[in-house]
C-alpha cells in the first residue's frame, strides 16, 4: 500500500522564517497551503505560506 504524501515546510510572510513542517497528502489538494498561524520570531499571528 503506498501512499502519496510529501513533507511541506511552512514559512512566514513577515520574517522568512521556516517554523512548521507537516506531511501533506498530494493526492487530495496541489495547491499550496496558507494558514494564519502563531510566529515565534515574530511573536504574533501571521499568514504562512507552504513553500516547495
Amino acid at each position: 500500500m503506498s501512499t502519496s504524501r510529501t513533507k511541506a515546510i511552512i514559512v512566514c510572510v513577515n520574517c522568512l522564517s521556516r517554523n512548521y513542517t507537516f506531511n501533506k497528502s498530494t493526492m487530495n489538494n496541489s495547491e499550496r497551503l496558507e494558514i494564519k498561524k502563531f510566529c515565534p520570531t515574530c511573536n504574533m499571528h501571521v499568514l504562512h505560506k507552504e513553500t516547495r
